[in-house]
């Protein structure tokens, strides 16, 4: 049995075929991370089980997966099985007790837990980039729209902020691509049909606000116990991608948000990452560089990983490397890739002179592995072939109404369930244009109103002037000047005034300048002179 220190796993096999050594892995080296293989059916889930369990008693909060369902029934009351109690005999587990675990459920969709979610901006650019797979280059836009992001202020939190904002750069491509590169409208355009995908794929229900705090999936029950949480990931599985890039989100918020603990008695926190390989497939260099460096890293503080998959080889080297603990069930070896499969995973366990470990891989049964653990000052124990404890859990998934009565009484009850929308990007750019808008039919009504009083006060200066004539050439304007003198004169004689001489003109002018009455005596003698003349 284990102790306060140590998780018990099971009984190694002795050469006569009895189990009477108790494998156990310390509490105070899980920090250290772990790898769980197996091929399909050997008992992968069982393992993982029985060391959530083991976990959660010793005060340390799980994460887990739940890819098949199956792992939910850890939050209901085991069931008496012969099976299991002639399993719980074998290894000489007394007592053998069935107990239930505090379980919170959680869900992406938010159909079967409580929903999760994280906004654009704690993603950040390098896992989008992942999960939308872009080009280098459409990253690199992506990385500018974060960035004009972040200058204007704007919060990114869901999808349609994101949406926004990459229009609003390709209406500015031309001002943002002399600042920090090119910004094209395809590369653009290609981003905004990623992102039209992954809201179609369910991501429209990951992004957004509130999102999950990590204080709530690192909670301890009133009575010592870690919390279980569970994530409901058999419809999360057909958007692989999104699974893993959630998985590694999760990790790199734990890694920044949690303080340096060093090496503590116990975890804080134990991560497990079911279908580890879907991480890996076809992953860019920077983000198994991120792996990597949050896997080596987060070790000091006091989070634990534990990969789980089919074939060692899912891993990369620089990341098996940093794994510690090694539970590996059985594997097949029927082709090339599965025999080199079994080569690596005996040669990374410490060598046992009582059996061969290439031939036990082959041979384990179900419920069966080989076990290496850090033991004293981090040194991996001699590999044990164990057989693996019943869990103290239901074996197999809960049904709908169980899982209900579970989501009610969650200590999370009610605090995500209801997303929250508040002002952030798409809602700052469309004020932004609805202004842009008002302000140009306000300057376009100013603009037509000052016309319209232009061409009132033209229309009304028209009706104080003569009407413009032709004026093509200065023949034409003395033409009509003249037409003009002959209709004034003309008028004259119809108004009964007599035709001057220029005699007449001549004396008048005269007598003007004068201007005496003797003057106009004289003149009036000459013109009475003229008249009798005639």
């Amino acid at each position: 049995m284990a102790d306060n220190d140590s998780i018990f796993l099971g009984a190694s096999r002795r050469p006569d075929d009895s189990y009477q050594q108790a494998e156990t892995l310390l509490l105070r080296y899980a920090n250290r991370h772990g790898l769980i293989t197996g091929a399909t059916g050997t008992g992968k889930t069982v393992t993982l089980q029985i060391l959530a369990e083991g976990f959660s008693n010793a005060g340390v909060p799980v994460f887990c997966a739940d890819v098949k369902g199956d792992l939910s029934g850890i939050a209901m009351m085991g069931e008496d099985k012969d099976f299991l109690a002639k399993r719980a005999a074998t290894i000489r587990l007394a007592p053998y007790e069935q107990q239930e675990f505090p379980v919170i459920f959680w869900d992406l969709f938010g159909e079967a837990g409580h929903p999760i979610r994280t906004t654009i901006s704690e993603m950040g650019p390098l896992l989008l980039s992942r999960l939308m797979d872009l080009s280098d280059a459409q990253e690199g836009v992506l990385n500018i729209a974060f960035r004009i992001a972040d200058e204007e202020g704007m919060l990114l939190l869901d999808l349609k902020d994101l949406q926004a904002l990459l229009a609003h750069v390709a209406d500015r491509a031309e001002e943002i691509g002399a600042r920090y590169g090119n910004v094209s409208r395809a590369s653009v355009g290609a981003i905004q049909r990623s992102l039209l995908v992954l809201e179609q794929q369910g991501g429209e229900h990951f992004f957004g606000e509130p999102a999950l705090r990590i204080a709530d999936i690192m909670r301890t029950t009133p009575d010592g116990r870690g919390a279980v949480n569970v994530l409901a990931a058999d419809r999360l599985m057909m958007n692989p991608r999104l699974y893993a890039t959630f998985l590694l989100w999760l990790l790199s918020e734990l890694f920044e948000e949690l303080p340096e603990v060093g090496d503590p008695d116990r975890p804080r926190l134990v991560f497990f990452f079911d279908e580890a390989h879907i991480l890996f497939d076809e992953a860019p260099k920077a983000l198994l560089e991120r792996v990597e460096q949050v896997v080596r890293l987060i070790r000091s503080k006091g989070v634990g990983v534990f990969f789980v998959t089919q074939n060692p080889l899912d891993v990369p080297d620089t990341v098996l490397s940093q794994l510690g603990n090694r539970i590996q069930h059985a594997l097949r070896a029927y082709t090339p890739r599965e025999q080199k499969a079994v080569k690596t995973a005996a040669d990374t366990f410490r060598p046992n002179p009582d059996f061969d470990c290439y031939a036990a891989i082959t041979q384990l049964g179900v419920g069966e592995a080989l076990v290496s653990t850090l033991e004293a000052k981090g040194v991996p124990s001699i590999v044990q072939r164990t057989l693996i404890r019943p869990p103290s859990s239901r074996l197999g998934p809960i049904t709908e109404p169980e899982r209900r009565g579970i989501l009610a009484q969650s200590p999370v009850a009610g605090q995500y369930d209801e997303a929250v929308d508040r002002e952030s990007a798409f809602e700052i750019l469309t004020r932004r244009a609805e202004e842009a808008a008002a302000a140009a039919e306000e300057a376009e009504r100013r603009a037509a109103a000052e016309e319209d009083a232009e061409r009132r006060n033209r229309a009304g200066r028209d009706r104080w002037t003569l009407p413009d004539f032709d004026d093509d050439d200065d023949d034409d304007d003395d033409d009509d000047r003249r037409r003009s003198r002959s209709r004034s004169r003309r008028s004259g004689r119809r108004g009964g005034y007599q035709r001057q001489t220029a005699t007449e003109a001549a004396i008048k002018s005269i007598a003007r300048s004068v201007g005496t009455s003797l003057g106009r005596a004289l003149v009036r003698g000459i013109l009475g002179g003229l008249k009798k003349r005639r």
